[in-house]
């Protein structure tokens, strides 16, 4: 299996699912949005295929940080454009396995993803 998880490594998610997938001796890339970036088509498709508002991280600091004007306007394309800008504002993790999308983590999710 191919196996990307996106995100930040500071999240305490992301922790909690890459301790999960080295105690299954799964092995996985790690995307570093704050690294290595992230750009326009890849936050579009994950928008398009988890749905724009469950990518975008409503319980975050940096979404409550916005204007009320820029949360009120929010559509999918002002949203990809915020989360290109600031990676933060996507949920995490992200995981991409062999080309299809999983979004957030629970252990019962990651057994059913890799049984």
């Amino acid at each position: 299996m191919n196996t990307t998880m996106f995100g930040i490594p500071n999240c305490d998610t992301i922790k909690k699912a890459k301790k999960w997938l080295d105690a299954q001796d799964i092995t996985f890339q790690f995307h570093d949005y704050r690294k290595q970036g992230i750009d326009k088509a890849l936050v579009s498709q994950f928008c398009s295929e988890l749905g724009w508002e469950t990518v975008l991280n409503k319980r975050g600091t940096t979404y409550r940080q916005l204007t009320d004007e820029q949360k009120s306007t929010l559509d999918e394309k002002s949203a990809i454009e915020l989360m290109v800008e600031m990676p933060a504002m996507i949920k995490r993790p992200i995981l991409m396995v062999d080309n299809q999308l999983h979004i957030g983590f629970k252990p019962e999710q990651y057994s059913n993803i890799f049984s």
